[in-house]
């Protein structure tokens, strides 16, 4: 699934970055690896961008639709 469609407040492993170099780049630059624990933790009004924390670095970025739909993660159970 993508960060679009994930559950909020719930850990998730990023499973994959897609879509092209420009894409992958900018979302390794914001902190966003494979294999980093994520969670969705707000979702702005009127399909807004979404918030996303990093559980590694303890960050929160902004991240608009289009590029979160590149972000493929997958639940995780245990919280790091």
């Amino acid at each position: 699934m993508n960060l679009v469609n994930a559950p909020h407040n719930t850990p998730l492993r990023i499973a994959d970055l897609v879509g092209g170099e420009g894409v992958r780049r900018r979302l390794m630059a914001l902190g966003f690896h494979k294999g980093d624990i994520v969670e969705l933790d707000g979702q702005a009004i009127f399909r807004g961008p979404l918030l996303v924390r990093n559980c590694r670095s303890d960050t929160t970025v902004a991240l608009g639709r289009g590029v979160a739909q590149k972000v493929l993660v997958e639940l995780v159970h245990e919280r790091s």
